[in-house]
């Protein structure tokens, strides 16, 4: 037993250089294979290739490859189209509240005030400074089209309007829309149209 206590320290110092070398020897191979990914062979995006046909690095996405949270097939949601017409209602997963019409509003102004003005007669401020009028949402035509039609100039545009589908997510879309029949509403409505509650209020000069 006494013998086996003198061996003790010197087996243990014998262990921890051990496992000193075998981590030493990790590091170092991952830190090799760390530095062979960095230099391994590569193209700069938009370099030039000679081993494809095309003399280009970057390669198309394979025909029919769907990214990730793409595949988008609820088209009256995502290309406003139901059954290859323009859809006459909003979607069932956009639920028409004050929160969305309110969000409507935000983004109306962000993007869409500045050529058809606040209140969608088309003389915003660009238009004041000489850019072409777009049509006022209150004529009979605009207010006669589809839900639909309107997420389409959203998304692809119409005349100089250029489409906003990078800039405006589809949710945004139907809230603007919201927003614009909101607008066109106000424009028309008469006096049955405004709840008992409010009647009063407008009596009154409150509102």
């Amino acid at each position: 037993m006494g013998k086996c206590t003198k061996k003790w320290p010197q087996w243990c110092i014998r262990m921890g250089v051990l496992s000193l070398v075998l981590s030493m020897t990790l590091l170092g191979s991952g830190c090799e294979l760390r530095k062979k990914m960095y230099d391994q062979p590569r193209y700069k995006t938009y370099a030039q290739s000679d081993f494809f046909e095309d003399g280009a690095s970057a390669r198309p996405l394979v025909e029919g490859t769907v990214p990730r949270g793409f595949l988008r097939e609820d088209g009256h949601f995502y290309r406003g189209m139901v059954e290859g017409n323009f859809a006459t209602d909003f979607p069932d997963r956009v639920e028409i509240t004050e929160e969305l019409l309110w969000r409507g509003k935000e983004r109306y102004d962000i993007f869409c005030s500045v050529c058809h003005d606040p209140a969608g007669y088309g003389n915003g401020m660009v238009v004041q400074r000489g850019f072409k009028a777009p049509e006022s949402f209150h004529t009979e035509r605009l207010r006669g089209m589809p839900d639909g039609y309107y997420y389409e100039v959203i998304t692809s545009g119409y005349g100089m309007m250029a489409g906003y589908a990078a800039q405006i997510p589809p949710e945004d879309r139907w809230a603007i829309i919201a927003y614009v029949r909101a607008l066109q509403l106000s424009q028309f409505a008469t006096w049955d149209d405004v709840p008992e509650a409010v009647r009063e209020d407008l009596e009154a000069g409150v509102l």
